[in-house]
């Protein structure tokens, strides 16, 4: 396997020595050609998706999300508070039995689907949410984030529940398995048709914004330090990590996310909690900005509405919550209860958008890259009036850097390499579900793998040369695609997921279910 292995990587590796240098200027007229065909053939399904609800600028697939997270908090009783202590109990491995069926511990599945998650979202997305909806748009985001936590509850409780387990020890599971198998225990129809409809989105965003988009982020701020080179380079370096990690299955990507997202979340958490230090004095006129901003607004444009809207939109789009993607990940995970592996999924929203994503939000309103107007204690627009100014005209990643620029000089070396470690994880992770819905459709094996896995490294190497604008609108659209089936197919099995709480709680009350002494 190490000498096939190494000779992927030198066929790669000489696929792209091979283009040669003149080849970057036809590039440049290849990648337009492209976006124009491909927005002309995708752009319809890229409108919808993200289509507003008449009459105003909410997403409806926003909506969407945010309805089935407020459904399941109902439906389970605010499961994710009531059970939050034995959730963080059960990733200690307080109640794990080593001999129970799977490949990963709860923490490595935890870990797994964090790393999925948590990317340039946390850093970029928040910006542009902030920058658009002021302070107040981080209260929205964390209640939606909360409410989140039971969407994350229900899919990953079902992706346990009905995974197909191998001889080899090996398992397969997520939305595709639960909605046809689930829908058949049921007796509903449609099932099969889902699952295939999911599994090709699921596919289609992996290879983009999984992938491509990674990759061609990360090579952007890694030229902001090191001066403009050719991103196929960068692409290389990416697809062969990747590769060497992913090659492994779930077991090998389990051992460096379980290394990685701790090292990158504290490292990024604790560069956010030094500029706090360094602005101690503003920590309490912050939060006052964010439960004000949060109802009034403070002038930016569409008042406390455009806040909601923003913060509810960041949330939706960075926590996965409802997407079902997390489920693929917590699958496998060694457990004989599916509804432990709920439990512990619902703790990824509060990671993701209630710590992360709150950080990167406090620091950009403390270090006052916002401009307020002090005569009337509203924020300025810019020009355009559609969105906040900022110093130097900033937004995006660009914001966020200036703003942890603004304690210590060197602190947009950190966030670089926060970038550059998130796009990797969050490109392993989704290596792993998009594999998972190319076996559904196209059957079990070691070749089917393979040939998906060259497939993944071989368009991170595209994403980071080119400049797809068009393909990465539709791999996002394709990605909230899978909520719309998801979600969909969860609030008729749901009711499953109920069966399974009340058993499991009544068996934890009564002393049945006992932890393990490891």
């Amino acid at each position: 396997m190490k000498n096939f292995k190494a000779l992927i990587l030198a066929l790669i590796a000489t696929l792209a020595v091979a283009v040669p240098a003149q080849a970057q200027d036809a590039a440049v007229s290849l990648d337009a050609r492209v976006n124009e065909a491909f927005a002309n053939a995708t752009g319809w399904f890229v409108n919808f998706i993200f289509m507003s609800i008449p009459g105003t600028n909410f997403p409806w697939i926003v909506m969407w999300l945010v309805i089935g997270a407020t459904v399941f908090t109902v439906y389970f009783a605010a499961v994710q508070f009531r059970f939050f202590g034995h959730a963080i109990a059960l990733v200690k491995g307080d109640y794990s039995d080593p001999n129970d069926a799977g490949e990963v511990s709860h923490f490595q599945a935890l870990a797994t689907a964090l790393s999925g998650t948590v990317g340039l979202g946390n850093i970029a997305g928040v910006a542009v949410a902030v920058g658009i909806g002021g302070p107040g748009a981080t209260f929205w985001m964390i209640l939606a984030g909360l409410l989140g936590m039971a969407s994350k509850f229900t899919e990953c409780t079902l992706g346990v529940k009905y995974r197909n387990e191998y001889p080899d020890g090996t398992v397969s599971g997520g939305p595709m398995y639960y909605i046809s198998k689930g829908f058949d225990e049921l007796g509903l129809p449609g099932g099969k048709i889902l699952a295939v409809m999911f599994s090709v989105f699921c596919i289609l965003g992996a290879l983009g914004g999984g992938n491509m988009f990674q990759a061609n982020q990360a090579h952007a701020q890694i030229t902001q330090i090191t001066g403009d080179f050719p991103g196929w380079i960068t692409g290389l370096v990416f697809a062969a990590i990747v590769f060497a990690v992913i090659v492994g299955g779930i077991k090998s990507i389990a051992r460096v996310t379980e290394k990685v997202v701790p090292f990158m979340g504290i490292l990024y958490v604790g560069a956010a909690i030094v500029v706090l230090i360094v602005n101690y004095d503003m920590i309490g006129w912050a939060f006052g900005q964010i439960f004000v901003g949060a109802f009034t607004g403070l002038g930016v444009a569409g008042g406390f509405v455009g806040a909601l809207i923003q913060g509810f939109r960041r949330a939706a789009f960075s926590n996965e919550a409802g997407v079902g993607s997390a489920a693929i990940a917590h699958s496998a995970v060694k457990t004989k209860e599916p509804i432990t592996e709920g439990f512990v999924s619902l703790l990824e929203p509060l990671i993701d958008t209630v710590v992360i994503c709150t950080m990167t939000a406090l620091v950009i309103i403390i270090s006052q890259q916002l401009i307020l107007d002090q005569a009337t204690g509203n924020y300025m627009l810019n020009e355009a009036g559609t969105a906040i100014a900022t110093i130097d005209g900033n937004s995006g990643v660009a914001l966020t850097s200036a703003a942890f620029g603004s304690a210590i000089s060197w602190f947009p070396y950190v966030l670089a390499l926060a970038v550059i470690l998130f796009a990797f994880s969050t490109m392993i992770s989704w290596s792993y579900y998009g594999l998972k819905a190319w076996t559904y459709l196209f059957g079990e094996g070691k070749t089917t793998e393979l040939v998906f896995k060259i497939i993944f490294c071989i368009f991170i190497v595209i994403g980071a040369a080119a400049s797809l604008g068009p393909v990465i609108d539709f791999s996002d659209a394709a990605i909230f695609a899978m909520a719309v089936v998801n979600i969909f197919c969860l609030y008729f099995l749901m009711k499953v997921v109920r069966k399974e709480l009340n058993s499991y709680s009544a068996r934890l009350k009564s002393g049945e279910i006992k932890k393990f002494t490891h």
